[in-house]
């Protein structure tokens, strides 16, 4: 049978309208570090100068990243960006850098680290400078999962994964967990941890469980593994209107898990901070000048305070780690004002304590994968 030239081209559209489009195929999908990206902002030097809580130096370490890391780290960042509109764009402008370096880069010491560029909602759209619709939302979500499918299709390959973010990274990882991990039996036996900080992760009151998720607990120990650490850091008591320690939801509480002691107590806290300083000119460049944290120069990467605070959680209507100076330590002043708390350390007050608890429940996870 003959087919006329209308017919052909009526069928040849025809099937080209089942196949999926090359936006919903293959959607944009930017990475900020990555292994083998060039100039790559996670990708820096590991040594680190110690010093005491009055500020004596005491040391360094040598550290060395491996060759080949046996795990995986995807890390989401928080609010940086000094874009004017509601959303951000790809655009890897200073603060997306600088905040990589501050709080992802550390942990090259034992994974390779993949952090998405993700059109987050702005400084500027957070403080109600400019309107946020439920569109730009949904995108800041939607890029990060994205990014995270293509992780796990083109970079995984059945390795274990420890999740990273803080504040808004903390909240678009929650929605991660929620709907494309925990559901999934396969998925959540590659999760090493998720690391939640900043933020509101929400269990059932007093079980470290349910709530945001089903399966997913609270890490309780170093060597538990598919289990998630939270907290928010303040130094006093936070106040009635604190944005974290606090929910309304019946039944439920804000989980605090003290990275220094997961089974619960006080502890010693291992803050880590870049020698460099956050990308000058930025909002969150001044914003962490007026923490008044400690400050000492030092010819390598990295400078850490053992034992300059303490770390508890508290329990009851409000859960937060709360932060104490030890031995002449600075008292660390809380931006942008008491109901934020400590938020823009959160990341690094205890950062050392978050890298040994990692190796820790990466070696635990290879031991059980074997």
């Amino acid at each position: 049978m003959r087919w006329g030239r209308p017919l052909v081209v009526a069928l040849v559209l025809a099937c080209a309208a089942l196949l999926p489009s090359s936006a919903s195929a293959a959607p944009k999908v930017a990475w900020l570090c990555k292994p083998g990206l060039k100039d790559n902002p996670c990708d820096v030097g590991l040594s680190t100068t110690r010093f005491s809580p009055s500020l004596q130096r005491l040391g360094v370490d040598r550290i060395k990243r491996p060759r080949r890391p046996r795990f995986d780290c995807f890390y989401v960042y928080p609010t940086v960006s000094d874009q004017p509109t509601p959303g951000a764009n790809f655009a890897v402008d200073p603060e997306l850098r600088s905040v990589a370096r501050f709080q992802a880069s550390r942990y090259t010491s034992e994974c390779r680290m993949y952090a998405p560029v993700y059109r987050q909602i702005t400084l500027a759209g957070l403080n109600g400078v400019v309107p946020v619709s439920a569109e730009v939302r949904e995108r800041a979500y939607r890029d990060v999962r994205n990014a995270w499918r293509r992780y796990l299709d083109k970079f995984n390959d059945g390795r274990g994964v420890v999740l990273i973010g803080h504040s808004q990274g903390t909240f678009v990882l929650r929605r991660l967990v929620e709907e494309e991990i925990d559901p999934r039996p396969k998925l959540r036996k590659r999760l090493i941890s998720a690391l939640l900080i900043g933020g509101l992760v929400l269990v059932k009151q007093g079980q470290g469980a349910g709530g945001d998720f089903k399966h997913v607990k609270a890490c309780r120990s170093r060597t538990q593994v598919g289990c998630v650490v939270a907290f928010s850091t303040y130094n006093a008591p936070p106040p009635a209107d604190a944005l974290f320690g606090r929910t309304s939801e019946r039944g439920l509480e804000v989980l605090c898990t003290n990275p220094a002691v997961l089974g619960g107590g006080s502890a010693l806290l291992d803050s880590v901070y870049p020698t460099r300083p956050f990308a000058s000119g930025t909002t969150i460049g001044v914003a962490i000048g007026l923490l008044g944290g400690p400050a000492r120069r030092a010819s390598t990467a990295w400078l850490s305070f053992p034992g300059s605070y303490r770390g508890r959680c508290t329990s009851g209507e409000v859960n937060v780690l709360a932060i104490t100076p030890l031995g002449g330590a600075p008292v660390l002043n809380p931006v942008p004002d008491p109901t934020w708390g400590l938020h823009l350390t959160d990341a690094n007050v205890a950062l050392g304590n978050l890298i040994e608890l990692v190796r820790a429940q990466a070696s635990a996870w290879l031991k059980a994968s074997r």
